[in-house]
């Protein structure tokens, strides 16, 4: 197996901040290798010095020779004026590459691309990263490095993207926070924590399991030399007179496990607790008759919704469809051109904009919180002050003082979480919350979104993300047109994709049908039965009553209270719960297509 990368020794600061050091792996033909770290620690850095775009401290970077690599940037720039034609134009290619434009065109099409002589620097961030991926993708190379490549796409771009992946014989070398996408494209993890490197020969399923069991066994160490120290410690102190050459050793043994002592098991986690007693109203939001458009173009019409209490919606479509004019117009913040919104007097909105917030760059972490407020109520009634607040949400006091400028993407966007649940909303609407946060605040944010007792809208292109924690989905299939599809994104998929065949099929059939077969008459169509109503009444009591268990193992599994064989029997009740809610739904959906 060819050698494409071999990274020797790779060492990188920022003053006195410790990225990664001593950092040595290889990459091989054929990997699939994923990064993994918590926001700040290095990720893109360790992406941009490999693709030569940022110099290291020390160490080495040695490409196969001829090797050709694609880099894709988080936040791609553009100089002033390049069109999307002119920068695709710019792959190096063969003369003979005769069938390029087809090709060009194809790729740039099924990224949603049309207007080729459209200038890079007015399209939207979503836009241009996607003709930045179309590009890379045609000039075809040996090694692919991805950063963040499922940011700003639409989920049907996202599960191209993963497919188109999975089949080519491509070496990759990426960072996301997609974890279906780690999941289903990678082969090995490289997980960066305490500025070292930790490597697993899997995918994102194997990594968990096998950092659990590292992290279990760096426990045990830890508690072995604690105790050791303790013992050591004891001896220090009471044999001052024993310390010549004959006790040496001891002495040495002691500072050797004193600094063994203060290995950590990775960063402080970020502790989010949902208000368990959060009180919202019997009357929430209702909605009558929604119509919304701009010239020729429907984003909605004619809808109507009651929001009930504990509702988590999911909103899914295709890019431009109108998600976040969606919410904004429920929220108050658009007025639609015809219809009624009447939200309850107990409503508190908390909203996370895909914008996000306006930052004064010039100020500190702790100024951006403690002007919003000093002190901030905490769900048992207590009161913590900002900087408590802030160390919360991974800000440690250093951490706080730092200039907002200085901060990672994704460290902006954890702050900005701290400014949205600060105020303690019972109605949340998340736009597109998952982009730029790494996994470990993902599972975290999705743990209070289980736990919370509000209302949640959750706009999101991660597939996993919305999975967890919605229990239906409204999907917004163009010209105003919105579904209400009861369950999760990935059985609303598997339905999609259900029906797709069955189309397919009835396609193919028609085709074998003679041109001019005979008249018959017309199907009677059947309405379901006193049976099948009992049925679907049963079932939806069934649904609920799974879902509820589903929701309380989840919170028990990652409480970190179980004892293992406990854990083992959750995880196999789990796997049931999983298989039963997919045979339920599926059943409700034949039945909710009965007429009455």
């Amino acid at each position: 197996m060819a050698v494409y990368l071999q990274i020797e020794g790779l060492t990188k600061s920022y003053g006195d901040r410790l990225l990664f050091g001593d950092v040595t792996f290889g990459i091989n033909e054929g990997d699939k290798i994923g990064i993994i770290a918590r926001n700040g620690k290095g990720k893109t850095t360790l992406l941009r010095i490999i693709a030569g775009m940022e110099d290291r401290d020390s160490g080495s970077v040695v490409f196969r020779n001829g090797l050709r690599t694609g880099y894709l940037e988080q936040l791609p720039q553009f100089p002033q004026g390049l069109t999307v034609r002119e920068y695709i134009h710019q792959i190096p290619r063969a003369a003979e590459d005769w069938n390029f434009e087809d090709r060009m065109r194809s790729q740039l099409t099924q990224f949603g691309i049309t207007d080729l002589d459209a200038e890079l620097c007015r399209m939207s961030g979503g836009q241009s990263k996607r003709v930045a991926l179309a590009r890379i993708l045609l000039s075809e190379p040996d090694l692919l490095i991805l950063d963040e490549p499922t940011n700003h796409l639409d989920i049907e771009i996202i599960e191209w993207l993963e497919a188109y992946l999975q089949r080519q014989r491509v070496t990759l070398l990426m960072v996301t926070h997609d974890r279906y996408f780690l999941d289903n494209v990678c082969n090995r993890i490289i997980e960066i924590d305490n500025a070292q490197i930790y490597t697993y020969a899997g995918n994102y399923d194997y990594f968990l399991l096998k950092k659990q069991e590292r992290e279990e066994n760096l426990t045990a160490e830890l508690a072995k030399v604690k105790n050791l120290l303790r013992t050591e410690l004891d001896w220090m102190r009471r044999q001052p007179q024993a310390r010549g050459s004959k006790a040496r050793y001891r002495i040495d043994n002691f500072h050797q496990l004193e600094e063994k002592s203060r290995v950590r098991l990775g960063e402080k986690d970020l502790t989010l607790q949902a208000d368990r007693k959060t009180y919202i109203g019997s009357k929430i939001f209702e909605a009558r008759s929604l119509s919304k458009s701009f010239g020729d173009k429907v984003i909605l019409r004619d809808w109507s919704y009651d929001f009930a209490r504990f509702d988590k919606v999911g909103i899914v479509g295709p890019n431009g469809v109108g998600k976040s004019t969606f919410i904004k117009l429920l929220m108050g913040r658009l007025k639609p051109d015809s219809g009624s919104v009447d939200v309850g007097t107990t409503v508190r909105w908390g909203y996370y904009s895909q914008e996000g917030i306006a930052f004064d760059e010039g100020k500190k972490v702790i100024d951006a919180v403690s002007e919003i407020a000093d002190d901030i109520t905490l769900e048992t009634g207590m009161s913590v002050s900002a900087m408590q607040w802030l160390t919360r949400f991974l800000f440690d006091p250093k951490d706080q003082q730092k200039y907002i400028s200085t901060l990672s993407g994704g460290e902006k966007r954890r702050l900005y979480l701290a400014t949205v649940l600060m105020r303690r909303p019972n109605f949340l609407v998340l736009d597109e919350p998952t982009n730029d946060l790494d996994i470990t605040t993902l599972a975290v944010l999705e743990q209070y979104l289980i736990d919370f007792k509000g209302c949640v809208i959750i706009v999101s292109h991660d597939r996993f993300f919305l999975d967890r924690i919605v229990s239906h989905i409204f999907v917004m299939e163009g010209n105003g047109s919105v579904r209400d599809f009861p369950g999760d994104y990935s059985t609303y998929r598997h339905c999609v994709q259900e029906r797709r065949k069955e189309l397919k099929a009835a396609e193919a059939a028609a085709d074998k049908t003679e041109k001019t077969p005979r008249k018959e008459a017309a199907p009677r169509v059947r309405k379901i039965t006193f049976r099948e109503r009992k049925e679907l009444e049963a079932l939806e009591e069934e649904l609920s009553a799974l879902e509820e268990e589903k929701s309380s193992l989840e919170s028990e599994m990652s409480s970190g209270e179980m004892a293992v064989d406990v854990i083992v029997a959750a995880g196999r009740r789990m796997e049931e719960i999983i298989a039963r809610l997919q045979t339920v739904e599926t059943r409700l959906l034949e039945l909710y297509d009965l007429p009455e």
